[in-house]
């Protein structure tokens, strides 16, 4: 089996390559041309993974590269995915994380029409939440050019399965985190930084809104969802979370735990951390992926906590901070 990964350099991906490799695939990932390539999350696995260069803003890129792996199953998790940044770059948002879908989509329909398609949208499109727990007909009401962006992809992905016979399912993911998050997102921000206090190279850390809540799980449980999706006889969208909702307070409070400190005594509210339309309360229900994909996840808020906490230190007492 060959299975093409957009994105694989990010978190998700390279988990995802992790699970792919462990069950025997092939695993291609698209990466784009850059001056700069970072390839550190997926560097244990990088002389077993076939790299192909194509970009979501180029489709005759998207149309060559598909001829050239043929893929059985395709993962689209390649979008401007750090939802502060949307703000300042929204029509740039737009162009990967809305208008690539429907690139990536086309390419496909012209060239391996039989492959399965797999889009990453996300619990951002619930927005103003509706309802409480969210589901899979939850209406969306985003509430920022990214999560704008996810429905757009989400519902197109819909189109194409709807108007073209395409396997194609999404997985709303809840947010998912893990050592190889990156540091602008504010679970890494935080573990980063109490690894740094602990250690003394900082005596501070300063964030934004401690209220807002969010449904985190570990990113390694997350992907095999996406796995699953793409074994079912039929496509389908499914929300994936761990069901519990935490603020942000109470993550500040698991990982200077972590390491024996009052988060009190060193954290600060920053207003220019602040985003201009928060979303507040984020919990899913993933009864329908619990019943038909066989999904659970298996590392809880604590432990994830802890393992995020302990890899920073790792990382800053190994001088690679």
């Amino acid at each position: 089996m060959k299975a093409l990964i957009t994105g694989i350099t990010g978190q998700d991906g390279s988990y995802l390559a992790d699970l792919l490799l462990e069950k025997g695939y092939q695993v291609y990932g698209m990466v784009r041309r850059s001056s700069t390539e970072n390839f550190e999350r997926i560097h244990h696995i990088k002389d077993r993974l076939e790299l192909v260069q194509a970009d979501l803003l180029d489709e005759l890129s998207l149309i060559k590269m598909l001829e050239e792996v043929q893929p059985d199953e395709i993962y689209n998790l390649a979008a401007m995915s750090f939802v502060p940044t949307s703000w300042s770059q929204p029509v740039l948002t737009g162009e990967f994380t809305a208008i690539g879908v429907s690139r990536l989509l086309e390419a496909i329909r012209h060239v391996c029409l039989k492959a399965k398609f797999y889009q990453a949208s996300s619990s951002e499109m619930y927005g103003k939440v509706r309802e409480v727990p969210q589901t899979e007909l939850t209406p969306f009401h985003p509430r920022s050019p990214y999560a704008v962006s996810k429905v757009y992809g989400h519902y197109i992905t819909v189109n194409y399965r709807e108007s073209y016979d395409l396997f194609a399912s999404s997985g709303i993911l809840f947010n998912h985190e893990s050592p190889r998050r990156g540091k602008e997102f504010v679970t890494r921000k935080i573990t980063d930084g109490v690894a740094q206090i602990k250690l003394g190279f900082s005596k501070e850390l300063r964030l934004g809104n401690l209220d807002a809540e969010r449904d985190w799980g570990y990113a390694g449980d997350y992907v095999k969802a996406m796995w699953l999706m793409l074994q079912q006889e039929e496509p389908d969208d499914f929300v994936i979370a761990s069901g519990h909702s935490h603020s942000v307070k109470q993550f500040l409070e698991a990982a200077f735990a972590c390491v024996d400190l009052d988060w009190r005594e060193y954290v600060v509210q920053d207003p220019r951390f602040m985003r201009p339309a928060e979303v507040d309360h984020l919990i899913g229900d993933a009864s329908k992926a619990r019943n038909i994909l066989g999904w659970k996840p298996e590392v809880g808020f604590e432990e994830l906590v802890r393992r995020m906490v302990e890899a920073d230190l790792d990382r800053w007492k190994a001088g690679k901070g």
